[in-house]
Parts: C-alpha cells; structure tokens; sequence
C-alpha cells in the first residue's frame, strides 16, 4: 500500500516551517526523520494533506552543555544521541536507552523529536524524558513554550503541541550529584516494540534514595511516572518496603491488553522491573528475590 497523494514543501528555515504550519493548520504534518511518519502514511493509518519537511534545518541539530543543563536540538538523530560524549556524562540513561530503540537502519535517520512528537506509548524515549525531568521546548508563531515532558504526552500518539507548533529542542539537568540510572525493558526480539519497560533516575544519599524516578512505557496511552516511587525514597529500604511499592504500583496501572500481553502480565512485568530496578540502583541483591514481586 502507499501514501494517500499530499503537497510537499521543504522548509528553509524554522520560520519558514512555522509559516507553513500556520498556512496548512492541521492538514499538515511535520517530516523529520521519517521513521515513524512515512510508514503510518504508507499504511493509510494518517492521509495528511501537505508535507513539511525540517530535515535540512541544521539550526535544530546539535547537542550542548550550558551551565547545569544539556540541551539537545530536537533533530538530532538517534546514532548521534547514542555517541555523544556530552549524553554519556550528563544523561547516560539517554545512552543506554537508545540501543533498545528499533535497529540500526532506524537509529541513523531517526530524530529525537520525531520520536517525541510520534508520542508512541512504546517508545523508549518519552519515557527518558520523564525520568529525566526534561522540558521539552515547542516554537509557534506566537513565541516559545517550555513543556515539562510529564505535560507533554497526553494520549496514544497525542501531545501537547498544537498543529501550527514545531518541537525545536530538549534540556535536561545536566548529571545531577550522586545520580544513577536504570533502564530495562521487556520485547519478544531486540528492537521491538517493548511488551513493557522502566526508565529510571535517582539520587542516592548514603544507603538511601533521596530522589527516584519511575517512568514505565508501554503500560497504558502514555509514559506513566509512576507514584508508588514515593514509598522508597528517605528512608531504610527493606524487602517489605519495596513489596508495599509494588501494592501500589498494581494499584496504580491501569495497563490494556492486546496480542503481546494481557493486562495481568504487565502489571506483574512491572513489579518485576521495579524490584529489579531498586536492587540494582542501590546495589541491594538482598532486595531482588529472584527477580519478582
């Protein structure tokens, strides 16, 4: 099957893109990187009616530390996240996520705001954001907004951008003290799309988590920054603690079924990546029983 017919412009600059975005509203859709978009369309899953391609605009490109923030241009590609020295020492989550996203052929066109604005509950990526505490940067004619990434996904392949705005750019807090990371997700083979899985961040004070953030995907419409976080943070982890987080993240989830997974076995998948993650970010064997909740 192919793409339904559609008018194409190639953008020339951000301006010129927001200029064509105002003019076309809703009809049209942004061209990135292509890996998400070109399939959907080939699909007849979306018929947009113009095309605006920003895959030239080298200005939305790029990766830099100003201060205690790294910001990353929303077209910066996968391969480029995943070799940058800067994500490595600021953001290594980032890092070791982005092996776990498709393959190889995807990695080297895919965008990080492609990614972003596909808003795919799946994806490795929004769920970075969310333990990352990122604020995620959109452009309009009207000026800049800055989106906290919890704000920013709100339903399956939906965001808070506007069909006029343009995702430009990605900050994130640059390698806070102490700060540790956990990724892990569950598919059938590399590279597909996950069954369920956990990015996480925290802030390790002593023997404690003085910070944690627990972002699950492919748990319901949108990345989940789960609340059962709150149980494990400030004080003595023991494996009891851990057991009543795990009571509250089931509690929590409202997870669907479908051919991969039904709704019990994420629930369960979850508890088993929490567990998995606390041992792990602590360097706590004692708090992993086997693996399970």
């Amino acid at each position: 099957m192919k793409a339904s017919a559609f008018s194409y412009a190639r953008a020339t600059s951000v301006a010129n893109a927001l200029e064509l975005l105002e003019a076309h509203g809703d009809r049209a859709k942004v061209l990135s990187g292509g890996q998400s978009l070109m399939p959907a369309m080939n699909l007849r899953l979306i018929s947009p009616e113009f095309i605006v391609d920003i895959g030239e605009l080298t200005e939305l490109r790029g990766i830099v530390v100003r201060g205690d923030v790294l910001r990353i241009g929303a077209l910066t590609r996968h391969v480029d996240l995943q070799r940058s020295p800067e994500v490595v020492a600021h953001a290594p989550l980032l890092t070791e996520a982005i092996a776990h996203v498709a393959h190889p052929a995807i990695r080297n066109r895919g965008t990080l705001g492609g990614s972003l604005a596909h808003a795919d509950p799946a994806s490795e990526l929004p769920a970075c954001m969310l333990a990352l505490n990122a604020t995620i940067i959109v452009r309009g004619q009207a000026g800049e907004r800055r989106i906290g990434a919890q704000d920013f996904f709100t339903g399956i392949y939906e965001t808070a951008l506007s069909p006029e705005e343009l995702l430009v750019a990605v900050e994130l807090p640059a390698n806070p003290k102490n700060s540790v990371h956990f990724f892990h997700e569950f598919a059938r083979r590399h590279g597909d799309y996950a069954i369920l899985g956990l990015a996480a961040q925290a802030i390790i004070e002593g023997d404690a988590l003085a910070d944690l953030r627990l972002a699950f995907f492919a748990v319901g419409d949108r990345p989940v920054l789960a609340k059962a976080a709150r149980k494990l943070v400030g004080g003595a982890l023991t494996p009891a603690v851990v057991a009543d987080a795990c009571a509250a993240l089931s509690e929590e989830f409202d997870p669907h079924d479908d051919q991969q997974a039904s709704a019990s076995m994420r629930r369960h998948l979850a508890k088993v990546l929490l567990v998995r993650c606390v041992s792990a970010l602590l360097a706590r064997p004692d708090l992993d029983a086997g693996g399970s909740a």
